[in-house]
């Protein structure tokens, strides 16, 4: 049994925001990074999230089908909440790195432009799916991961979007039109 188990989820939230860095104005003036990586430097910071990602993958049991993780930080989290929820994981990536048919759709972020794509036949028809990323800011590239699963059709439905840390001052949430779950906010 590990030592985070019997903590809530609260006391997780907050260990992991006591050991979360930020940068001021990274990557320009204005913005204030948080590294999402600090916590994985940190081995306690890296167990906290761990069971962070085990209870949400235990939570969804049941009413997902597919795990969606978002290039790049959702590579991390994805897997594990996959594995929990004993469903496959599905990248999205920055455009022209996946191989096969693709879709793919633009989109603005708090501070430029990206492209992102999906694998065309990479979830099965009537799917349900969870949306996974590390930060929820202006809600762009949720938004856009939403849209590329819309485009592909076959009855696939977001469930809802779970982030690890949201920037709820500058509510990128109202741009997502499915459930969003945080473990950490920030006003």
């Amino acid at each position: 049994m590990n030592q985070f188990n019997e903590k809530s989820d609260q006391d997780l939230s907050d260990a992991l925001r006591a050991k979360l860095k930020s940068y001021p104005d990274f990557p320009k003036p204005g913005i204030n990074f948080l590294d999402v990586f600090s916590l994985y430097a940190d081995l306690e910071g890296s167990q906290i999230l761990n069971e962070v990602f085990i209870r949400k993958g235990r939570s969804v049991i049941g009413q997902i089908d597919v795990v969606v993780g978002l290039d790049a930080r959702g590579f991390l989290m994805g897997p594990i909440i996959a594995r929990e929820a004993n469903v496959p994981f599905v990248p999205v990536r920055k455009s022209g790195k996946l191989p096969g048919l693709t879709v793919g759709t633009a989109y603005s972020l708090e501070y430029g432009e990206a492209s992102v794509e999906i694998q065309k036949d990479a979830i099965p028809e009537k799917a349900r799916v969870l949306i996974v990323d590390d930060l929820l800011a202006t809600g762009g590239t949720l938004n856009a991961a939403a849209t590329l699963i819309s485009k592909l059709g076959l009855g696939i439905t977001v469930t809802e979007c779970f982030v690890l840390m949201e920037l709820a001052f500058l509510k990128g949430r109202d741009k997502i039109t499915s459930k969003v779950s945080c473990t950490l906010s920030f006003d």
